[in-house]
């Protein structure tokens, strides 16, 4: 095996010499020095002069054969790939996204925006003006150009095999597992199907191979830190990391492989007494700014121009700020609205924390505790977000001809929901989710009612005055205490079960803690005749704040997708049938008139991959015993080769997996992609591991065994091509692929 160009554990002695190892029996040279004979280098000295031709093509095949693979990657990839006129799966979704940016309208959605700003750019290439709505099922108009929307997506799908192909050869695995490899890749049937479509994946699995691919570069090159070359890979790998990460957060699964390789790395230079102090610094300031600070850069950057593009009121404005919504084109936040709140005001009153939503409450009751009206926090809006500013019942009754009222900072005021007529309340009972707070609710009217609906305005800042004798619209930050119990408004993160329709749960906190941006709130609309109207635009919300607040309110909304007890969700799987290839899913419809699309993924990548994660389990389990017992059969070069191109892959996979088997949101078989990956590059490790014997032995043998796995991989594909290219007509007419019944090809 030709380990002489493999990496080694960086900041140990690169000769072997000062490794340390077990007390056993020394089988090195004379001098020290371990040998290694390559079976390439045998296989030179016994076979006989190559032809010219073949001279040819085997100095330049790290050129030829992944042109040839990425030709046919494009192929089977693109090959019918406007066959299917109709919005399919989530297309709805990231079409739509991608509608937005081109009508530059705001939206709001769970995932970073790199690319479904890719997806936006496609339209745009393709002369899309944003105006389909991306309904499921929908028949595509015809002057949108889908198909070159969908060839655009299926390029990052496509550059997946080259990538998978140099990414085998940076961990050293020989020609003919190199080839495994990026077969395996390119005849995975899942993505291939995958990446025909206007979906995210495609980009965060050429990211996320990427990422690998500068990770495995930038490990080979450790014998020349701080060359040139040295510096670009490691400029690559967080580039590539930033961009995985804005794609989906599951690329900050990628992000953890890296981190860890990166700690132990710095730990070996750390425990190298050899190397000066100021190179160990260098080391460490090199990796925070290439992996640290870059990735950082990057994904800001990708925020810092989804704000830029989006630059026009759109469904998503609600999940924002009241200041940034004001700063959009065509918005109604704070549009006309009287700058000072007055006693007689409506208005919207936003929470400030990230993610935070308006004050609500609609005519549904709690189904326990005081069984009053509810009172959530909603994203959209809605006249159920309205409510009064009135004075408190020691005042005298409001009344709309005397002179106008101002509360400020240490008021006591009444909210009147304007809606069903009944007071902002609270009272000594547990909240619903949270039971340490006290619940919120509804109470009442303008008449009825006790000094529970009395609250305390404390003001925190006005981005606009340093007076705080009045409330102002979008610039005040204030505070609600509830005047009787101390306790404090507060809407922070935990959604209401189905009764309260998800929305957020709005409670009393006990707790005084005046950093808690979950209990700031700031009117956002405000509508009083007797008021002039303001500009409150005026006021610039920063970028950081922006972009932390989003990021919070896409973690919560993420949080928030959970199964629906009381819904059955056909394509959603489970984490456990993922590497068995237990179930696969239905992209669209499956009337016969319809164009079929069924991911399921090649049965000889899934269950090879997965065979050999347990056989890599064991193999290290084999070797651990026997080195125990004294046995010194593995060479240092081998232990690095085994750790690196064996243990690091089937640490990715553990990465990209495991996280799925704790989360409580819903799940698809697609989730399973990258992780796949892994477990691709773990099966052409063991392979290659295995058949060392052969290599040395018999190449033509070796050759033969691996000519044998090429031909099922291929073949299977092959059968299983139609869930790929589409099924046209009767389903039925493909019951030969239904293996198993969860594999719904055919009812």
């Amino acid at each position: 095996m030709a380990f002489e160009e493999d990496a080694r554990a960086t900041g140990a002695d690169q000769d072997g010499q000062n490794l340390r190892r077990r007390n056993v029996p020394d089988h090195s040279s004379s001098n020290g020095n371990l040998t290694q004979t390559s079976p390439e280098l045998d296989e030179k000295k016994l076979s006989k002069p190559k032809t010219s031709i073949l001279k040819t093509l085997d100095e330049w095949e790290f050129l030829i054969a992944p042109l040839l693979f990425t030709l046919v990657s494009f192929f089977t990839r693109m090959y019918k790939i406007g066959l299917s006129n109709i919005v399919t799966w989530d297309e709805a979704h990231f079409g739509k996204f991608g509608s937005h940016y081109l009508k530059r309208e705001f939206y709001f959605d769970v995932h970073p925006p790199l690319g479904k700003m890719l997806v936006g750019l496609s339209g745009y290439m393709a002369g899309y003006n944003g105006s389909f709505e991306f309904k499921s099922g929908e028949t595509y108009p015809e002057e949108l150009n889908y198909t070159f929307m969908r060839l655009f997506n299926s390029t990052f799908g496509a550059l997946c095999v080259p990538v998978a192909y140099y990414t085998a050869r940076e961990l050293n695995f020989r020609r003919s597992t190199v080839w495994l490899v990026t077969l395996m890749v390119l005849c995975e049937n899942s993505y291939a199907t995958i990446s025909r479509f206007i979906l995210l994946d495609s980009m965060l699995l050429f990211f996320t191979f990427t990422t690998v691919l500068c990770w495995a570069r930038f490990h080979r090159l450790q014998n020349q830190s701080f060359s040139f070359e040295w510096f670009f890979w490691l400029l690559l790998s967080g580039i590539s990391i930033g961009c995985v990460t804005s794609v989906k957060w599951v690329g900050l699964f990628c992000t953890a492989l890296v981190g860890l390789y990166t700690a132990e790395d710095l730990w070996n230079k750390f425990g190298d007494l050899k190397m000066p102090k100021t190179t160990l610094a260098s080391h460490l300031v090199a990796r925070v700014v290439g992996l640290i600070i870059v990735p950082l850069l990057v994904y800001m950057f990708s925020f810092w121009v989804h704000f830029l593009v989006l630059e026009n009121s759109g469904p998503g404005d609600a999940q924002m700020s009241s200041l940034f919504q004001a700063n959009l084109r065509g918005t109604e936040v704070g549009k006309d609205s009287p700058l000072e709140v007055a006693h007689g005001s409506r208005a919207t009153i936003k929470n400030m924390g990230y993610g935070g939503g308006l004050l609500h409450s609609h005519v549904q009751t709690y189904p326990e505790g005081s069984q009053q009206q509810q009172v959530t926090c909603y994203h959209h809006k809605d006249a159920n977000n309205d409510w009064f500013f009135y004075p408190n019942r020691n005042e005298p009754l409001y009344d709309p001809e005397a002179p106008l009222v101002f509360p400020g900072d240490r008021s006591v005021i009444r909210l009147i929901h304007s809606q069903t007529g009944r007071n902002l309340h609270s009272h000594a009972v547990s909240a619903p989710v949270t039971k340490g707070d006290y619940e919120v609710s509804s109470y009442g009217n303008t008449t009825v009612g006790d000094e529970k609906d009395h609250w305390t305005v404390e003001v925190v800042s006005d981005a606009a005055s340093r007076d705080r004798s009045k409330i102002r619209t979008l610039t005040t930050a204030f505070r609600l205490r509830h005047t009787s119990l101390g306790c404090y408004l507060r809407a922070g993160t935990v959604n209401l079960p189905q009764w309260g329709f998800k929305q957020i749960e709005v409670t009393c906190v006990k707790q005084n803690n005046p950093r808690d941006v979950y209990t700031h709130w700031n009117v956002e609309a405000h509508w009083n005749e007797r008021l002039p109207a303001g500009d409150p635009g005026s006021y610039k919300s920063p970028f950081f704040r922006d972009f932390i607040h989003l990021n919070v309110a896409m973690m919560t909304s993420n949080n928030a997708l959970v199964p629906d007890p009381d819904k059955q969700d056909d394509l959603a799987s489970q984490f456990w049938q993922w590497p068995i290839l237990h179930v696969g899913l239905r992209m669209c419809g499956w009337d016969d008139h319809i164009v079929k699309y069924f991911l399921l993924g090649n049965p000889a990548v899934y269950w090879g991959s997965t065979f050999s994660l347990a056989f890599f389990g064991g193999l290290i389990i084999w070797y651990l015993i026997r080195w125990q017992r004294g046995y010194e059969e593995l060479q240092p070069i081998e232990i690095d080769h085994i750790h690196y191109s064996g243990l690091y892959p089937v640490a990715g996979w553990f990465l990209h997996y495991l996280p799925f088997v704790a989360m409580a949101r819903v799940t698809y078989v697609h989730h399973y992609y990258p992780a796949l990956y892994f477990a691709i590059l773990t099966a052409g490790f063991v392979l290659d591991w295995v058949t060392r014997p052969l290599a040395r032995k018999d190449r033509r043998l070796e050759w033969a065994v691996y000519g044998v796995v090429y031909a099922v991989v291929i073949g299977l594909f092959v059968l299983f091509r139609a869930i790929v290219f589409g099924m046209q007509g009767q389903h039925q007419q493909w019951r030969h692929l239904k293996w198993f019944d969860k594999w719904r090809i055919t009812d």
